[in-house]
């Protein structure tokens, strides 16, 4: 006699089918499950990472994500809500961030420069490892913004994004709208070289090490507090200030 399949009805809504196989897109689908599983791990092994998951109805009730799936559960998952605050519905939104700090991975390089010169605070390094990056995003509660989902399904990451676009700017802007960062926004405020801090200085502080041309047609300037990097307002700065204006 053959022993009863416990099965799942599933359905992913919006983005949250980016990660799934073609078969289980945006349909209700029957996923069969082995043991006790929690709705988490359900969930994570149909490819989906939990940072990208805001809110989990179980037969119509929000749960979180220890849950243990029963047999014929109907499992409705959420991506980030852009017009609606579920905060006090949901029960797998982690507490809010006091402020917005990143980690980026190695393959994000330029994403990280463009939040630097937007003024967030970015973590940074092309030698990081997958778990510096974990350990990182959890005990600085940095959001880990990532391209690879496996990632983003580590235990320890509470706070993370994965970046669907490829090309830079396109990813800068996925995270501003995401994250609703423009009123954060402060231009010129970081390093985008080493994330210091940047200060005012007196030209005559930082004389010798200018060009005989900066000295002559600049006046202000500022300084990395960490890497002691000079910037002033040339024509590398008009291109970053153009680029914020297209942003905002």
């Amino acid at each position: 006699m053959n022993k009863q399949q416990n099965y799942v009805i599933c359905r992913f809504y919006a983005e949250l089918n980016d990660f799934l196989s073609p078969q289980h897109q945006k349909i209700a689908f029957k996923h069969v499950y082995k043991g006790r599983v929690s709705v988490k791990d359900l969930i994570e092994s149909l490819g989906v990472p939990h940072t990208e998951i805001d809110l989990i109805l179980v037969n119509g009730e929000s749960v979180d994500f220890s849950y243990h799936v029963h047999h014929e559960d109907q499992i409705g998952v959420y991506p980030m809500f852009e017009s609606m605050d579920v905060t006090g519905l949901s029960k797998v939104r982690p507490v809010p961030l006091r402020r917005f700090k990143f980690v980026v991975d190695i393959h994000l390089g330029k994403l990280a420069k463009y939040l630097r010169l937007l003024g967030f605070d970015v973590l940074y390094e092309n030698h990081y490892s997958d778990s510096e990056l974990a350990l990182l995003s959890s005990h600085e509660q940095r959001i880990l913004l990532t391209r690879d989902s496996g990632l983003l399904k580590r235990r320890i990451v509470v706070y993370g994004h994965f970046v669907r676009h490829i090309q830079p700017l396109k990813q800068l802007q996925e995270i501003i709208l995401r994250l609703d960062l423009r009123p954060l926004i402060k231009p010129f405020y970081r390093c985008i070289r080493c994330n210091g801090l940047l200060n005012h200085v007196d030209k005559n502080e930082v004389k010798d090490r200018l060009l005989p041309k900066t000295i002559q047609y600049y006046s202000h300037f500022k300084q990395c507090q960490d890497c002691k990097k000079v910037y002033w307002q040339g024509s590398h700065y008009q291109k970053m200030q153009s680029l914020i204006e297209g942003i905002l």
